[in-house]
């Protein structure tokens, strides 16, 4: 495809905003579309205001798998654009947002209303009211709604799903999030600071060394400071450990729903061991403060390193049992199988991204198509299947977690000698920073756009959730209701990475 209207780089990557094209929105929209329909995907979307006197920009980040690369272009707008959505359903969600942020309306958009709650509607001057939106309906004898949430009866983040319903079986299902919106990508403006580093572990809490990671990644770039391999490396080791936590403690949740109890058990305490091994690292379960731009704050002694080989050679040999017996067990993959399809073909017209991308057949992982650090030198082969069903995400899962925990091990054994660790002093002004990590949920990206005094003008995080709440919402339709928290775990996506 041509790629002319766009800038190419790589992850990741710094571009002064004077080497970035300004593009007419017309241009800028044949672009993307032509790039949506030659399977490239959309990474980033946003508004950002120069100054007063400039009005509005449009920026886009579109991922080339193919190639690895990515495309960047920016346009400037008005107060509306003609909307991309019916053209490339990737952008409903981020066209809704630049109008909830800034009051420019994406005319001809199918369903444009509030992403989130808390934030005041720009040009409107008011917040919208909790709950109080407008939902899709499905009229016809014998059709009914069923509403879920937000409170829930488990110690859980708030989100309300609506059903459309004929007896049990879904015909849509409407997710609103926005509950807990924190306005942390406003909180960085200005930045970074004291502040920001916390602020970015706590995008969200699962997640705190992918986002991390990515965070560390753009001020490099902007910075002109490269972590040595061995800051790398241990950067990697603790973002495969966060994967083996969440994608083991998914297997038992997913057990849990179906009601079969040994792996529910096993991959309970297992969770908890791989948390604890980031904790032997760092001494946070999560990962907070290992990570800061130029390096990471603690490093392997080689006795932790022994440590750390034996604590996960117990517990792959523990994973390795619970897992094979959920596999072994007919009911529960009766249960497992056919639920919750979502086709490929859907896959890449939402722009899912992650285990879930993958089980239905779409093939991208940041670590393989936009390498960073180690990956670059030793590649963790992408987990695929082509069902796209509660038993496929399940399965992908199981297969990373075997390809982590080889790559762990392999990289604790051949860790580089400690080299002079650098830091972050000053970023570049005028510039735009892209940073892309593959976390354990998915594709994360962060975009940052820096004004003269190379402070944070413009902070945009893309969730792996932001891209993939579509497709929990595919997976439902056709299915039964009591099919929900089965899918729904199938995908265990974050409502604060969503609510930003």
């Amino acid at each position: 495809m041509s790629v002319l209207p766009f800038a190419v780089t790589r992850n990741p990557a710094r571009i002064l905003l004077a080497d970035l094209p300004l593009l007419d929105f017309g241009e800028l929209r044949r672009g993307i579309v032509e790039a949506i329909k030659n399977g490239l995907r959309v990474a980033n979307f946003f508004a950002w205001r120069p100054s007063p006197e400039r009005g509005n920009e449009i920026v886009v980040v579109i991922a080339n798998d193919h190639e690895n690369c990515l495309l960047l272009g920016r346009s400037s707008v008005d107060q509306k654009f003609q909307s991309i959505t019916p053209e490339c359903a990737q952008l409903h969600l981020f066209e809704r947002e630049i109008y909830e942020q800034f009051g420019i309306v994406p005319e001809g958009h199918p369903w444009l209303k509030p992403v989130r709650f808390g934030a005041p509607m720009a040009g409107e001057g008011r917040s919208p009211v909790i709950g109080d939106v407008d939902f899709y309906k499905v009229h016809g004898d014998q059709v009914h709604e069923v509403a879920v949430g937000p409170v829930h009866a488990g110690v859980i983040e708030p989100g309300h799903f609506r059903f459309q319903s004929h007896g049990e079986e879904v015909f849509h299902l409407e997710i609103s999030l926005g509950y807990q919106h924190r306005g942390v990508e406003e909180a960085l403006i200005g930045g970074p600071n004291k502040v920001s580093l916390r602020q970015i572990e706590t995008v969200a809490g699962d997640t705190s060394i992918g986002h991390t990671w990515a965070y560390c990644m753009a001020n490099e770039a902007l910075g002109a400071v490269q972590p040595s391999a061995r800051e790398d490396i241990l950067r990697a080791i603790a973002l495969e450990l966060e994967r083996l936590a969440n994608h083991t403690g998914d297997l038992g949740a997913l057990a849990a729903d179906v009601g079969y109890l040994p792996t529910m058990s096993f991959c309970g305490r297992l969770r908890g061991d791989f948390l604890n091994m980031t904790a032997l690292i760092c001494g946070n379960r999560f990962g907070r403060s290992l990570l800061r731009p130029g390096g990471c704050r603690f490093d392997l002694t080689p006795e932790l390193q022994q440590e750390l080989l034996q604590r996960l050679d117990a517990a792959w040999k523990d994973v390795k049992e619970a897992s094979e017996l959920l596999w072994n067990s007919p009911s529960v993959m009766a249960r497992f199988e056919g639920t919750g399809v979502v086709s490929k073909e859907q896959a890449h017209d939402v722009g899912l991204v992650g285990p879930a991308a993958r089980a239905s057949g779409v093939e991208h992982d940041v670590r393989t198509n936009h390498p960073y650090g180690p990956y670059r030198f030793s590649m963790v082969p992408a987990a695929s299947l082509q069902l796209g069903d509660v038993a496929a995400r399940a399965f992908v899962r199981w297969l990373e977690i075997a390809r982590s925990v080889r790559f762990i091990k392999e990289h604790i054994e051949t860790l580089p000698q400690a080299r002079p660790v650098h830091k972050v002093t000053s970023l570049a002004p005028h510039s735009l920073a892209i940073a892309l990590v593959e976390g354990w949920r998915g594709e994360i990206c962060h975009t940052a756009i820096t004004d003269g005094n190379g402070r944070f003008a413009r902070y945009k995080i893309s969730d792996p959730s932001f891209h993939n709440w579509t497709g929990l919402a595919l997976a439902l339709r056709g299915q039964q209701i009591s099919d929900f928290p089965l899918c729904n775990k199938s995908f265990n996506l974050s409502y604060c990475g969503f609510d930003l």
